[in-house]
């Protein structure tokens, strides 16, 4: 018998049959989050920040080459570039009640799909982290190859250590959810003991 079991309303005291997902407002917290996590770092250097002396490299005439005035023009090897990335940092941001929104439509879509997995198995009696165990259990569900979150406790260590080996599932603490990471798994699931801190993540959402 497998030791993945789909949660129920009953579970949790929800209920999310006749609710519609918010495309427009799952969109913009994606393009969000995607726009803040870039650094802003990339740069190249102009004409002015090249290494290079500014002496003329030949005389004007007589020489019968083309004309040179700089060892930095940009038409040079190694010289600066024209028109090139700078760094800066563009924000974006989306107020709470969208972010909210979002965040309940993953949620009930996953929900309606019964593919949130409660996990009846205690690893931290054992001891010592056991990712066979975990990935057995993973193979019961046939979701061993589909790609997945487990929600953890941040201090749980043992468990984190059972599952973090297993390529198809990500760990992420209660405290830590966005759309970009939710939406892109085929399931959820957290372990028993965890059941109120689920409950009451998902809450906050509603």
């Amino acid at each position: 018998m497998s030791k993945l079991k789909a949660i129920s309303s009953a579970d949790l005291g929800l209920d999310f049959k006749d609710f519609k997902i918010d495309k427009s407002a799952y969109a913009v917290a994606i393009r969000v989050l995607l726009q803040n996590w870039r650094q802003g770092t990339v740069s190249c250097k102009t004409r002015g920040q090249v290494a290079f002396s500014t002496k003329k490299p030949w005389r004007q005439k007589g020489t019968g080459r083309a004309r040179a005035g700089s060892a930095r023009s940009p038409l040079w090897r190694k010289g600066g570039t024209i028109f090139g990335p700078s760094p800066r940092v563009r924000r974006l941001k989306i107020n709470q009640k969208q972010k909210k929104q979002c965040l309940k439509s993953v949620f009930a879509d996953m929900f309606n799909r019964n593919e949130i997995y409660c996990v009846d198995h205690d690893f931290n009696s054992e001891r010592i982290p056991k990712t066979r165990i975990a990935y057995d259990l993973l193979k019961d569900a046939g979701v061993e190859n589909k790609k997945g979150i487990l929600f953890l406790p941040y201090e749980d260590a043992i468990n984190f250590a059972a599952f973090r080996n297993i390529p198809s599932v990500g760990v992420l603490s209660f405290d830590q959810p966005n759309v970009f990471d939710l939406s892109g798994t085929k399931y959820w699931m957290f372990l028993k003991k965890d059941l109120e801190l689920f409950k009451n993540m998902v809450e906050k959402w509603i």
